[in-house]
């Protein structure tokens, strides 16, 4: 079902008097005809120069005129607008409403079908869908197509889940979230007929949410603290907001409700009862929604003009945030258009769109454990809101940015990344202007504190979308100590007379490699033993390859000889890769490999997260090396520096992508294996000797599975052979991607653990900067990878996070199983 079609007005299709004009049926004019009826129902509602309760009424009476004809088209239409549209809920479903009073059974049929796909997105664990099918029938009771009393049998059935044992609470906690997002659009017409228990089912939501577990909390705040915003988990915010709508007498202000108008036509209607609906039971391969926590930034205190920001608590607040975070869904593969779509929020002249609109942006942007999508998309639909209203969408972003800024000293580690990276690219799209002299107070505070840490990565991130002399000249004289490096190659053998044990080698490498010289012979190079300038040889003489002097030049001659670019640095990898493979066999190599790059590129992190990840790529090192780098004594001093994460981050992606691929190709070839088994025995049953004798060998050739040359049939014919040759792979990476784990997390414990031990010894606080930015980043480790460290939870329970670890880190893992729990 396409939004973008070319609408056409009912005067087009049928006269000005919308009068229903017979045509003959079959052939392209019926299937035109067909067209034109699917773009006038996908229209209803939109911008028209006439009301919405008329446009409803001229669609009724063409889509009854049309049903014999068109039923099966009309149903499907009606019942993916009511997915596809949630937006249009009350619209669509007064037009069910208004088909169903001119011909019940159609309104039944139409029944049938909305609660087909309300079973087949639960049985498919498309919840989002289910929720938004489920708000749908629920004003389906308010247009007296279905009966209250069955919809709240429904919500009761559903809210049974949360009495069930043994399965994971975030089960329990959507089908109570859904059950409460309904009660907006249908909980008035539900108090109104007393004979409905809803209070019965307001007291079944109360009990279960009383009980619930919220250890998993801590871990998904944007602010270690709740001034001057309470941090409420999702389901408490939405519960303390129907209990304002119930206090409310359930009225609210949002939600438009066009089959008010059509009141004395649709309660003469006959109403429909829905079937029994019985969730599915749960399965392991079930994947629930992860809880969140509600992002809250602005009050009424920080609105000072204009429409007033609804309270908190309110239940207009979760309406407009809901619909606005709707459209982003909607629109968000078009910045342009949603930020257009954004500023036409069909309330906007009942609240403060700006300020709504920038704290959705970045609840969605701050979103635990990951946004929904890529980063730079948020910052990229600010700019053209920007553009869109000069005049209130900058002054509303500035005073984000202070009040970001004024309480980062509390903010989540990876929110913090997220608001350097986003505030880089917002000044790098307004010539960096920005008023810095106001963020003096940071240059007074601890290098670690948080403010001018996050200066100092938002200039680093800024010279990656322009260069080190315009950074140098946007900050006042006073920031120079937070400015970055000058991004250059720190070539430390570039002095040809230096006593460096390598320095002769280094000096050999560089006119060989310059001088075209082959692979293999740097290999014979560096078997020789160390000499120095006068070509003695260094005791004690050493003729393997890995040692540490020997790796050390080589790295650092080659990348400092392609150092010109990314493209050159790439090329010289691909060339010599034999020669970084021989010195990387062992571990210490790889590491030897890691801390001569690092002291090439220390000032470029840019450079240096690239080369790792191309080194990662070809296979020069193994993820479990860079982790023990990041990890090791000589990176204490950049332990702290945003871009170790991101290469710790890339380092754990690219080992869990490799295990998702070979898992992936596995299943494909188990599935090929059993479907040629069984056209296999099929034949076998059919085939007759003769036509065995005749059949023509297979021809073979070679495919690819998991990186390596597995003969394959012409016909994708797989070998069990095969297939346990792909299991033994997949094996072997599963362990590696455990192995990692357990270094980082092994790691995490000993630095934490030693700091808390000394910080008990000197009876100093353990609180500091430094231990809020590891604990934090132990928590974004989890967060971010939480699909694939759920997998060895039993392995680290047993082997690391045991009973006899310190609380405060032992917390840490606690909240994370309660994530899925």
């Amino acid at each position: 079902m396409s939004r973008r079609r070319v609408h056409d007005s009912y005067e087009d299709v049928y006269g000005a008097d919308r009068g229903y004009k017979k045509r003959r049926r079959g052939g392209s004019e019926s299937n035109d005809l067909e067209d034109r009826l699917e773009s006038l129902v996908l229209k209803v509602g939109e911008n028209t120069t006439s009301t919405i309760e008329s446009n409803l009424e001229g669609l009724a009476s063409v889509l009854d005129g049309d049903i014999q004809n068109f039923k099966k088209k009309v149903l499907k239409l009606l019942v993916e607008c009511a997915v596809n549209m949630p937006e249009k809920c009350t619209i669509y479903s007064t037009l069910v409403g208004l088909l169903n009073a001119k011909n019940y059974n159609f309104g039944g049929e139409f029944v049938e079908n909305i609660v087909r796909s309300f079973k087949d997105s639960l049985k498919n664990n498309s919840w989002n869908e289910a929720r938004v099918v489920l708000r749908f029938i629920g004003d389906l009771v308010n247009c007296h197509v279905v009966s209250a009393s069955s919809f709240v049998q429904l919500m009761g059935s559903l809210l049974d889940v949360t009495k069930e044992d043994g399965v994971p609470n975030v089960r329990k906690d959507w089908y109570c979230y859904a059950v409460m997002s309904c009660l907006p659009w249908v909980g008035r017409e539900l108090y109104e007929k007393r004979e409905s228990p809803l209070e019965m089912l307001l007291t079944t939501i109360e009990v279960y949410l009383n009980k619930r577990p919220k250890k998993h909390v801590n871990m998904l705040r944007i602010w270690s603290t709740d001034v001057p915003h309470p941090q409420e988990e999702y389901l408490e915010c939405l519960w303390n907001q129907v209990k304002k709508l119930k206090h409310d007498s359930w009225t609210e202000t949002i939600i438009p409700r066009p089959y008010l108008t059509f009141d004395n036509v649709l309660c003469e209607a006959l109403q429909h009862n829905l079937p029994p609906i019985v969730p599915p039971p749960h399965h392991n391969a079930c994947v629930y929604p992860m809880p969140w926590v509600v992002y809250r930034m602005f009050d009424y205190t920080d609105v000072t003009d204009g429409h007033i920001m609804p309270g908190a608590h309110s239940i207009e607040r979760f309406l407009v945030e809901e619909h606005l975070q709707q459209i982003i869904d909607m629109s968000c593969k078009n910045r342009k258009e949603c930020a257009t779509n954004l500023m036409n929020f069909v309330h906007k002249n009942k609240v403060p769109l700006e300020y709504c609109i920038v704290e959705v942006v970045f609840s969605l942007m701050f979103h635990q454990p990951k946004p929904k999508y890529l980063e730079v998309m948020f910052g990229s639909v600010f700019i053209e809101l920007s553009k869109l209203s000069t005049n209130t969408m900058p002054l509303v972003l500035a005073q984000t940015t202070e009040i970001l800024y004024s309480r980062i000293e509390s903010m989540h580690v990876c929110a913090f990344d997220r608001f350097v990276s986003w505030f880089a690219y917002h000044l790098s799209n307004f010539k960096f202007s920005w008023s810095w002299q106001e963020w003096a107070d940071c240059l007074a505070l601890d290098p670690e504190h948080p403010k001018p840490k996050f200066v100092r990565e938002v200039l680093q991130k800024a010279m990656r979308l322009s260069f080190y002399e315009r950074m140098r000249d946007i900050v006042p004289p006073d920031f120079e100590p937070l400015l970055p490096e000058k991004p250059e190659p720190k070539f430390k053998y570039a002095i040809e007379k230096s006593t460096l044990p390598g320095q002769f080698l280094s000096n050999t490498l560089l006119t060989k490699i310059r001088n075209k010289t082959t692979p293999e012979d740097i290999i014979e190079i560096l078997k020789e033993p160390l000499m120095s300038e006068n070509g003695e040889i260094l005791e004690p003489a050493d003729i393997g390859i890995s040692n540490p002097t020997k790796v050390d030049a080589f790295v650092q001659t080659l990348l400092f000889i392609a150092s010109k670019s990314f493209s050159h640095a790439f090329a010289a990898i691909t060339k010599f890769i034999s020669v970084f493979k021989a010195l990387g066999e062992t571990d210490d190599g790889q590491l030897q490999i890691l801390r001569s790059t690092f002291d090439l590129w220390s000032a470029d992190q840019q450079m240096l997260t690239v080369l790792i990840d191309k080194m990662l790529k070809t296979q020069i090192i193994e993820c479990s090396s860079v982790a023990n780098w990041i990890f090791s004594k000589d990176m204490i001093p950049e332990f702290t520096k945003l871009y170790i994460w991101e290469i710790l981050s890339l380092t754990i992606n690219k080992m869990s992508r490799h295990v998702d691929r070979l898992t992936r190709e596995l299943n494909e070839a188990r599935e090929k294996l059993r479907t040629t088994a069984a056209i296999s025995n099929s034949s076998d049953d059919s085939d007759t000797e003769t036509e065995k004798a005749e059949a023509k060998p297979r021809q073979s050739t070679t495919t690819t599975f998991g990186g390596q040359g597995v003969p394959m049939d012409v016909d994708d014919n797989v070998t069990e052979e095969m297939v346990e040759r792909m299991e033994e792979k997949l094996e072997m990476a599963q362990a590696d991607q455990k192995n990692l784990f357990l270094i980082v997390f092994q790691r995490f414990i000993m630095i934490l653990s030693e700091h808390l031990v000394k910080c008990d010894t000197d009876d100093r606080p353990f609180d500091t900067y430094w231990y809020k930015y590891t604990v934090g980043r132990l928590q974004q480790v989890f967060l971010a990878h939480h699909e694939q460290v759920q997998k060895y939870s039993s392995t680290l329970e047993g082997l690391l996070f045991t009973q006899d670890l310190d609380i405060h880190i032992l917390e840490v893992f606690h909240q994370f199983l309660a994530l899925r729990s």
